[in-house]
């Protein structure tokens, strides 16, 4: 009876850093490092890469995953969520008469996951109950104090009351990390919100969390991974 799964999405439209999923990421295709953190947290039953690209689902097979199915056109868009992608997933597996009863939605694209902040994120979700448990980390710098652009090229503050509000008097704000979103399989399965009262936070630190969504991102990821690596050593 599979319990917990790990379903990992890697469309193959990237367009902004072209085949991003498998690009080689410090020596190795980017989905890599997701695929082998799931294997390491020892927290599923299967770990399945949920794609459209027969090359993807190569490299993923080849790293350990399993890749049952390929992804229908209907869900391989530019502008279909993450949600209706795991709820499939989910629904293939209990088709095939298994159970899930947790699923993590462990993004290809999170080099820096580690195993243990996945068992950790299992951990909260079943002691608190919650519909969901995911990473997130704060922001470096006071939301209440950012600033805009206005249509002259002026300068704005989103929240201009806070002007002289000290940085220590004003509440810390944290915003999703983007690596991991654990979940009861029914609140996936139901389309429950995950940004909500009915989830919880699995706090990360700041350097372990790195967007790449550009090739400049790209470039300090790397970086930053390195000189992790080498701290490690």
């Amino acid at each position: 009876m599979t319990k917990q799964i790990a379903i990992i999405p890697a469309r193959g439209g990237s367009k902004r850093i072209p085949r991003k999923n498998i690009k080689l990421f410090c020596e190795k295709p980017m989905i890599a490092w997701s695929i082998e953190a799931a294997l390491q947290s020892g927290c599923f039953d299967q770990v399945i890469v949920s794609t459209d690209d027969e090359e993807i689902a190569d490299v993923a097979r080849r790293y350990g995953a399993t890749v049952p199915f390929m992804r229908p056109t209907e869900l391989s868009d530019d502008h279909t969520g993450t949600i209706p992608v795991i709820r499939h997933a989910i629904e293939w597996v209990n088709a095939q008469g298994q159970s899930v009863e947790q699923a993590c939605c462990l993004y290809a694209t999170a080099p820096f996951v580690s195993p243990d902040d996945i068992r950790r994120g299992l951990d909260t979700l079943l002691d608190t109950g919650s519909d969901f448990a995911f990473s997130v980390t704060s922001y470096a710098f006071p939301i209440q104090r950012a600033i805009r652009l206005n249509a002259e090229g002026r300068v704005e503050m989103f929240n201009p009351e806070h002007f002289n509000t000290r940085s220590q008097d004003l509440e810390e704000a944290f915003h999703d990390a983007g690596q991991f979103y654990w979940g009861k399989a029914d609140a996936w399965l139901q389309g429950r919100m995950i940004f909500s009262p009915a989830s919880v936070p699995v706090a990360l630190p700041r350097h372990r969390v790195q967007d790449i969504d550009t090739p400049e991102d790209w470039v300090r990821a790397e970086w930053l991974f390195k000189a992790m690596q080498a701290e490690a050593q």
